[in-house]
């Protein structure tokens, strides 16, 4: 594991010991990377921080507990989390701002607050562990219960759910959603699987219908997670059909324009990935690459054009980097964390400062 700033080693055991002890609520969650998160966002007293993710408000109630005066305003797109935020909110209340929303909603909800900029911004990706635990939201694979995988719940009664997806699309799209979603090799088998259970009036509409199918096409293949532990072969499966339900790519690629034009220069974005998706998002924003053009490609390729000659604004804009990244390498949990929090196992943190633009 690489680090390229030390890390409070009483800070953390502080923090861990707060967080067991120092709330009444029950603990819902264990917080991903929760020392690493706290280093490198590095909240000061009477600095405002943007949550973007509060889930279970783990990360959110370390720096409340950490960092005095500090006002954390944390925004949800679920609203079980922004429950939770709001019980939180009555041991803090001039200190915690509870928002419910997607990325794409929370200007207009700061402004709400009258807030236009952040200190530091936090980004915690994924489906939180409530959202798996609870098997009416139709997330988890162990779990039976109505495949709906929406985020949102019933914020948006139009929003389609994993079931209504299955239902009435192409088999095209449906490969092309595994393929590129979940990363799935078996995609155009299972697209076509899917396709014929539906023209054969199979019933779709719970997760162990689903996840029983994708184990009959695949024959149960046998996969092993990050820990070489056996894994359920529709695994893949749920990961894409929740991204593509939830529009994660696209909220993650809004998102993190947004952070930008919230953050003060000099302020930290952190972020918390959990699948090659979400983390090349956010390499190709902190290293400065459009999300439609080739990573490989240099300044000279990308700006050559014999035919045009660059301004000084065009090549001031060229040459100068909207981010300066902290962490040269990806941050990973420690082994420790990953045996003691297994879904922890396949965390990434990246962070980056706003430059002076």
């Amino acid at each position: 594991m690489f680090f390229t700033k030390p890390l409070n080693i009483r800070l953390v055991s502080n923090l861990m010991t707060i967080l067991k002890n120092g709330s009444n609520a029950p603990a819902l969650h264990t917080p991903v990377m929760l020392s690493e998160v706290i280093s490198y966002l590095n909240p000061q007293p009477g600095q405002t921080v943007l949550d973007m993710t509060f889930g279970a408000g783990g990360h959110t109630e370390a720096i409340l507990q950490s960092t005095p005066d500090v006002k954390i305003f944390a925004l949800d797109r679920d609203s079980v989390a922004f429950h939770h935020a709001t019980e939180l909110k009555k041991q803090y209340s001039t200190q915690l701002f509870p928002m419910l929303g997607r990325f794409s909603e929370v200007v207009d909800n700061l402004k709400n607050f009258n807030v236009n900029n952040v200190d530091g911004i936090l980004f915690d990706l994924g489906c939180s562990s409530m959202m798996f635990d609870d098997p009416t939201r139709g997330f988890s694979i162990s779990q039976d219960g109505p495949l709906d995988m929406r985020m949102d719940g019933n914020r948006f009664p139009d929003q389609p759910s994993a079931a209504d997806v299955i239902q009435y699309i192409e088999e095209e799209d449906l490969e092309k959603i595994l393929k590129v979603y979940g990363e799935e090799k078996q995609a155009k088998k299972l697209a076509r699987a899917i396709i014929e259970a539906r023209y054969m009036f199979k019933s779709l509409r719970t997760t162990s219908e689903l996840s029983s199918l994708v184990a009959t096409v695949l024959n149960n293949e046998l996969r092993l997670d990050k820990l070489s532990r056996p894994t359920h072969v529709a695994t893949k499966t749920f990961q894409a059909l929740r991204i593509f339900v939830n529009n994660e790519m696209n909220e993650l690629n809004r998102g993190l324009e947004i952070a930008h034009d919230l953050l003060k220069p000099g302020g930290n974005l952190v972020v918390l990935t959990f699948h090659s998706l979400e983390d090349r998002i956010v390499k190709r924003h902190m290293v400065g690459i459009d999300m439609d053009e080739p990573i490989t490609n240099t300044l000279s390729q990308k700006y050559r054009n014999p035919g045009k000659v660059h301004t000084q604004d065009e090549l001031d804009e060229i040459f100068t980097k909207k981010w300066n990244v902290i962490t040269k390498h990806i941050l990973s949990p420690s082994e420790v964390e990953v045996e003691q929090n297994p879904r922890s196992r396949s965390a990434k943190l990246r962070c980056a400062s706003k430059n002076q633009i």
